[in-house]
Parts: structure tokens; C-alpha cells; sequence
């Protein structure tokens, strides 16, 4: 008995219904002459009231429910959750769905609301975007039905306690995959890069057509077939692709409910499946005021898997990025040149000072493409039109302060740099561009 009341919740409905008789009851001191119907619609009301919680709790009624969770979410992207109720009682039912979602995600009024008939299924799907790795604790689901005639609320809690860990994009990772790999069509974004130089690795006799190096024409071919025909070089594999993440503080700085940190961490995962697909060997280091994580760069099988369990576990640190050390240790660690993406946020002129001396000898060593960050917040309140003189001065600060970090991106290039400067939300297309670029150009 302590378990049906427990389960037992008034509707809306309900107080609506007998708030109506009290206030008719009330109107009855002034008109006397209705009390006794009142009194026939209090005892109406009880007796609905009464059949409705019969009803209800009867075995009549019978609804199962299954939450489908994927075993993985990717971070920063809408992932889908999808809840199949199915409804065995003898009559239509009305039902709110409470789901209890994770803690990380705040939700305090989180409900869905559905009818289904006798024997009717339905399914609901809704998404989380989460925007901190780490677990996630899903709890019960809580269903709320009740009988058309909509008095009382029987409470079905259905076991569903599951813990799903949030990973780095793996949808943006196998969306990008799609789209580099792809020789069906185009997609945007995504820039096909044409080879303009030789490597090593033969592929095939073809053809010659305009826009092929002259210098590739196989002379004994073309004097067979009587028409030009060339050689076709194919991109030299098995090439060392480290990606570098400096995790100091300058790192935290959010946008979009991200880190800069989750962008760079991200895309790492996409460069880094780029890069095997391709056959390269993909590697990581990570590094604050000391060296954190390495991993050298690899093909095997299992490595794409061992680099998503060690960016799972980053974390910015507090600290500041010690670059002298970066440079020793990948000197002792890297032994063959190697195409090295650095990810970090410069801030400053002065910032980049502090750091040029150490990117210069990397990049003697390397092919070092420096990324960092524009923040497109400024850029956008820098472009907006000014209302008073406070504005106008806030303004050209921002204007000064985007107009310094174009001047260090064309510093670095100067100096031989390959540098990427992008909008956190553009930092994969642009960085998976920046490689078929380097690969079309024979650099690595």
C-alpha cells in the first residue's frame, strides 16, 4: 500500500477540478439555493477520482521502456539518445517522460510529453552536446501515466543506470575521414590539393593531359602507343606527423563552452586518422611547464586507439608552457624530420617573442606548422558599429588587438613558418587542408 501511494501523483487536472468545487462552493454562502447540486458534484468528482486511481493502478495498465545510449559520446557534437516506450494496457494512455540525464548538463525541466493508443509503440529521440570529457552517469527513467480521464499520475520507474564516457569528436573524426578519403564528390571545406612535385614511389603509366609535369613524359611509352604518355608518382608514404599540444593556461580560454584546448584536442584526433589513412605514422606530445605525454609516431594497428585513450585524459594545466624544454626533448625523441602541428595561443607580440627563438630551431629541424587561434569574438565586436565615444575607443582596442595577431601569422610566414590562424570552430577544416597542402607539395 506505502508503494501504490508513493507512486501516486495528482494531475493538473485534478486540483483544476476541485478547485472549481471550492470555489463553487463558496459562491453557494451567497446563493444558497445550489449548495445541494455543489454537494452532488463533490460526490461526482470523488467518485471519478476514486475510479480514475482504480484504473490506473489496475492490470489494466502495462507500459516497458528502453533507452538507447551510445557506448561513446563525442564531445562539443549533438549526440542522440533514443527511448522506445511501448503501451500494453487495454486503453490510450497519456505519459510524461522525465529522464534523468546526466549532472554535467543541468537540466532541471527536462520532459517529453506523448499519447499512445492500445498496443501502440513510439519512439523519442533527443540530443547532448557535452563540452567536458570525462563520464557520464545516466540514471532512471521516470514515466508518468495516466487514464484519459487524466485525475491521477502512476509512477513507473524503469532501471536504466548507465555510464557513458565522453571521448573526443569521433563524429566529427569519421565525418572528416569521409570527406578526405572520398573520390566520389566534393565536399565543402575540404580542398583537394593538386600534386605539383615528384616522389619516389611509382604508381602507374597514364595519359598525358594538360596541367601534367612535362618533365614525367615516358618517351618509350609515348613512342608504343604513338600518343604522350607520363609517369604517375604517388605521395610518398609512411611519413612522421606529430601533433603538439601546449596545455598551459593560455589554453582555457572557452568559446562556444569549449576550450581552446577541446578544439585543438579534437582535431588532433582528425589529423591524427588522416594521417594513418593516408599512411603516415601519427604521434602525440603534449607538454606544459614539463613534458606530460608522448607517443611516437606509429602505423600499427591500435595506435589511433592508444592516441584517443591519452587525449581522453588531457587537462589544462595552470602553469606556463616551458618551450626550451619542448625543443630538447624532441630532439631526443624525434629522430627523422618530421611534419610537427604546434597548438597553441598567442596572445601578443610580446608572447611571440618569448617563443620565436624556439620555433625557429624546431622548424630547422622539422616542418613546423605553428596553430593558433583568432578569437573571433573580439574580430566580431571590433566590426560592429560604434553608438557612443566609449565604444569607439573599445572598438579600435579591438581592432589593434586583431590586427596584432594578423601581424604575427604574417611574421611566421616570413620566416618560413608554416602557420595556420583560424577560428576555433574552423581549426579541423583548416588544419586537414594544411596537410594535403604540405603532402600535394611534396614537403613531406
Amino acid at each position: 500500500m506505502i508503494k501504490l501511494i508513493r507512486n501516486t501523483y495528482l494531475s493538473d487536472r485534478f486540483f483544476w477540478l476541485f478547485g472549481v468545487v471550492i470555489g463553487l462552493f463558496a459562491l453557494s454562502f451567497y446563493v444558497p439555493i445550489i449548495f445541494p447540486l455543489i454537494q452532488a458534484v463533490l460526490l461526482l468528482s470523488i467518485i471519478l477520482f476514486i475510479t480514475d486511481w482504480i484504473l490506473i493502478f489496475s492490470n489494466l495498465v502495462e507500459v516497458k521502456l528502453n533507452r538507447y545510449v551510445p557506448k561513446l559520446m563525442s564531445l562539443g557534437d549533438p549526440n542522440k539518445i533514443y527511448i522506445i516506450i511501448d503501451n500494453y494496457s487495454s486503453f490510450r494512455l497519456e505519459i510524461n517522460v522525465i529522464d534523468e540525464v546526466p549532472y554535467q548538463f543541468q537540466f532541471r525541466d527536462f520532459q517529453m510529453d506523448i499519447e499512445l493508443g492500445k498496443s501502440e509503440s513510439q519512439e523519442l529521440m533527443y540530443e547532448l552536446t557535452p563540452n567536458i570529457r570525462g563520464d557520464y552517469q545516466f540514471g532512471n527513467v521516470n514515466v508518468f501515466s495516466q487514464s484519459m480521464i487524466g485525475l491521477v499520475k502512476r509512477k513507473h520507474v524503469f532501471n536504466e543506470e548507465y555510464s557513458v564516457p565522453v571521448y573526443p569528436s569521433l563524429i566529427q573524426m569519421k565525418e572528416f575521414e569521409l570527406k578526405t578519403m572520398s573520390r566520389v564528390s566534393t565536399f565543402q571545406g575540404i580542398k583537394k590539393m593538386r600534386r605539383l612535385g615528384h616522389s619516389y614511389e611509382f604508381e602507374q603509366i597514364k595519359t598525358y593531359v594538360p596541367g601534367d609535369d612535362y618533365r614525367s613524359i615516358n618517351w618509350k611509352a609515348t613512342g608504343r602507343n604513338g600518343t604522350l604518355m607520363v609517369n604517375q608518382y604517388e605521395d610518398e608514404r609512411a611519413q612522421q606527423v606529430y601533433t603538439i599540444l601546449d596545455k598551459s593556461r593560455s589554453m582555457k580560454m572557452p568559446f562556444n563552452n569549449l576550450s581552446l584546448l577541446d578544439y585543438a584536442i579534437n582535431t588532433s584526433l582528425t589529423i591524427s586518422n588522416i594521417a594513418l589513412r593516408k599512411n603516415d605514422k601519427a604521434g602525440l606530445i603534449t607538454f606544459s611547464d614539463k613534458i606530460e605525454t608522448t607517443i611516437k609516431a606509429e602505423s600499427k594497428k591500435g595506435q589511433l586507439k592508444k592516441i584517443l585513450e591519452t587525449l581522453y585524459k588531457e587537462e589544462e594545466s595552470q602553469s606556463e608552457a616551458n618551450y626550451e624544454l619542448l625543443y630538447k626533448s624532441l630532439k631526443r625523441f624525434i629522430n627523422n624530420r618530421s611534419l610537427l602541428f604546434l597548438y597553441a595561443n598567442v596572445e601578443s607580440q610580446f608572447a611571440l617573442d618569448r617563443i620565436l627563438p624556439i620555433l625557429r630551431k624546431i622548424n630547422a629541424l622539422h616542418l613546423l606548422v605553428f596553430v593558433f587561434f583568432e578569437n573571433s569574438e573580439i574580430a566580431e565586436y571590433g566590426d560592429s558599429d560604434a553608438k557612443d565615444v566609449r565604444e569607439i575607443y573599445l572598438k579600435t582596442i579591438a581592432k589593434k588587438y586583431t590586427n596584432e595577431k594578423e601581424q604575427i601569422a604574417q611574421k611566421l610566414n616570413q620566416l618560413g613558418i608554416q602557420t595556420i590562424f583560424t577560428k576555433p570552430e574552423d581549426l579541423s577544416i583548416n588544419t586537414i587542408n594544411k596537410y594535403l597542402e604540405l603532402k600535394a607539395r611534396g614537403m613531406i
